[in-house]
């Protein structure tokens, strides 16, 4: 009787945690890798990449992959800010990710409102999960995206209740000199987070972040979010206790498994389209909610599981194929010649751990029904009664670098400049006939302004 009291006692408790001690368990391998304007032919032929894409993927066998810094896919027919061919998503899933796993993945809505020359795109097994769209969106320099995602829980047709992914890819500006902006992008990208969740649910914010320490004002906004609901954890810090803050990994060999910058020595070599110079940064990462990392809602990481695919911890300023110094033996040699072709970064990769729900209790959904809509804010401009041009920028393109161009009907440049945004209105004189003109700025890769006036 005590044994079957027992046994009653530890049903109870299952059913009444949400996560029953009988449930199965799956597993969730989640990889963010920059791919370095994949789709424009900037390195080579797409079918080249497609090929070392196959490659990697094949090897690495993730069920969620976040490719950030592949050139911009056209969303229409008239869209004419796309650099990769109309449909490239498609090619990808074809020839590299599919090819590797027939049938196996899929990919979320692709945007562009940024207008830029790269962007973001997330792939999905679909055998494991469903896409549900976009929950919030911010614009600076690219697209920021919070994808909603749910796994297809095979007890989900009897419980009706399963759990949600949200998962955000993210590249941010690059650049020593652009700690700031970064800190607007991120700091922005959080506050449309904030009024779409309550706390942070079951939250990936992942991608190239182009740190160079923790005490960058992105990461700080990031892990030591002073709304301890909205804290995210970098892995290796918190919940492995690898590594401890505060934390410069800038050349720093004490960091040298975790860099994703460079796989190449040379930025000449295999292609000059990136950056060379070999391991010494540590740019990309995967950070994970509280509710993750505590396993609140039947998805948890799995402890020890973050690592740089590929990265043996002894390639500081070497290349990852380099065999002079030391044989990389991370991965198969054709992984490691697929990664070298494929991208100047190393991609990082972790591994989650998710509970089959099989008593349909879960916590209280965070997200919120009728959230604050933040409509991005375009640059916009004047004509003064002397001619005088006024651009009035947003207050999230200050600090960052533009290019300025004006050109006749004819296309003939008439005006070049470049300058950095210090305040919101820059005022400009173009010395010019009468006549209408094209003013075109462009950010890093994007395009803020483009307008036509008349000069009389």
């Amino acid at each position: 009787m005590k044994q079957r009291a027992a046994i009653a006692f530890l049903l109870a408790l299952a059913l009444y945690s949400g996560t029953p001690s009988f449930a199965q368990k799956d597993t969730l391998r989640v990889m963010a890798y920059n791919v370095l304007y994949y789709g424009n032919g900037c390195q080579g032929p797409n079918g080249y990449y497609h090929q070392y894409l196959k490659t990697i993927v094949t090897y690495a066998n993730p069920d969620l992959l976040s490719m950030d810094k592949m050139a911009s896919i056209p969303v229409s027919d008239e869209d004419k800010y796309g650099t990769a061919p109309k449909g490239f998503a498609d090619s990808i899933l074809q020839y590299a990710l599919n090819a590797a796993f027939p049938g196996r993945y899929a990919y979320c809505t692709i945007t562009n409102a940024a207008r830029s020359a790269s962007g973001a795109a997330l792939f999905y097994d679909q055998r494991k999960l469903g896409y549900l769209g976009i929950t919030c969106s911010y614009v600076n320099i690219t697209d920021f995206n919070t994808y909603k995602l749910y796994y297809k829980d095979p007890n989900l047709a009897r419980t009706h209740d399963t759990t949600f992914l949200y998962v955000l890819p993210t590249h941010d500006r690059s650049g020593d000199e652009n700690e700031n902006v970064r800190g607007v992008q991120i700091g922005e990208e959080m506050k449309g987070i904030k009024a779409h969740f309550t706390h942070l649910p079951n939250f990936i914010n992942l991608g190239d972040y182009n740190s160079r320490n923790s005490d960058e004002p992105f990461y700080q906004t990031l892990v030591a979010n002073k709304d301890t609901g909205f804290r995210f954890s970098d892995p290796p810090f918190y919940p492995d206790r690898k590594l401890s803050y505060p934390a410069n990994w800038d050349h720093n060999t004490d960091f040298a498994a975790y860099f994703t910058t460079s796989t190449r020595k040379s930025a000449d070599v295999p292609n000059s389209c990136g950056t060379g110079g070999g391991a010494k940064n540590w740019y990309d990462h995967i950070f994970i909610s509280q509710w993750i990392v505590n396993n609140t809602n039947y998805i948890r990481y799995i402890p020890n599981s973050y690592h740089t695919i590929g990265n043996d911890g002894q390639r500081f300023k070497v290349a990852i194929n380099d065999r002079n110094v030391h044989e990389n033996t991370a991965a198969p040699a054709e992984v490691i010649e697929a990664l070298y072709r494929m991208s100047n970064k190393y991609p990082v990769m972790l591994s989650l751990e998710v509970t089959q729900n099989t008593s349909g209790i879960s916590p209280a959904d965070p997200e919120i029904a009728n959230p604050v809509v933040f409509v991005k804010e375009e640059a916009t401009m004047t004509v003064e009664a002397d001619g005088t041009i006024v651009i009035h920028f947003p207050d999230d393109v200050i600090g960052q670098d533009v290019k300025i161009k004006c050109t006749d009907k004819a296309g003939n440049t008439i005006f070049k400049n470049a300058s950095k945004v210090k305040e919101k209105d820059m005022r400009l004189s173009i010395k010019a006939d009468e006549g209408v003109y094209t003013l075109n700025i462009t950010g890093h890769h994007n395009l803020i302004l483009e307008s036509t006036f008349t000069k009389k």
